[in-house]
């Protein structure tokens, strides 16, 4: 029969405020309830069977909490490919991508992803393309804009000049009697 060690006050209280959590990721909540009910004197077919998971899960995770605590609740790395990017890399290409283009001596206002990967490859060393910058940096909240648009203020400053006058689109109604 497998028991829990006996809880910290600091560890009932995390325990407590991650099983009831509402945005905490799902696995941790699970993880939680399995060992609040292991802590409440419930046995492991029991818990199983209130939160819907095999016994094999609930023994996993109350050993591993038994062993190493808190941290022992976490996701464990796992193996798979290495991250093509190293931290730094990733760290010059949002700071280059926050930073205004004019201080670092190019000749335009704002980013682009083309302009960005260029920068990065030709000045960093970095040779990222396009969608894998474009990922790295909608990850961290960052949005980008296209140059000219219909509703903002047009690149060339003489547009409307040149442009002319609008046809009229919708003729005048006639006269009413």
């Amino acid at each position: 029969m497998l028991r829990i060690r006996t809880l910290t006050s600091e560890e009932r209280e995390t325990i407590d405020r991650l099983a009831a959590a509402r945005c905490a990721p799902a696995r941790t909540v699970e993880r939680a309830r399995i060992v609040q009910l292991a802590a409440a004197g419930r046995r492991v077919p029991a818990i199983a069977q209130t939160l819907h998971v095999t016994e094999a899960t609930v023994r996993l995770w109350l050993k591993r909490f038994n062993a190493q605590g808190l941290p022992g609740l976490k996701d464990a790395p796992r193996s798979g490919h290495p991250a093509t990017y190293t931290s730094e890399q990733v760290g010059a290409v949002i700071a280059a991508a926050v930073t205004n283009p004019r201080t670092l001596g190019m000749p335009f206002g704002a980013w682009t992803l083309d302009r960005l990967t260029a920068y990065l490859h030709e000045q960093k060393g970095i040779a990222m393309k396009r969608s894998r910058l474009d990922e790295i940096l909608i990850a961290e909240g960052l949005r980008w804009r296209k140059d000219e648009t219909w509703f903002g203020e047009r690149v060339d400053p003489q547009f409307a000049e040149k442009r002319g006058p609008s046809p009229r689109s919708t003729p005048n109604p006639p006269p009413t009697v």
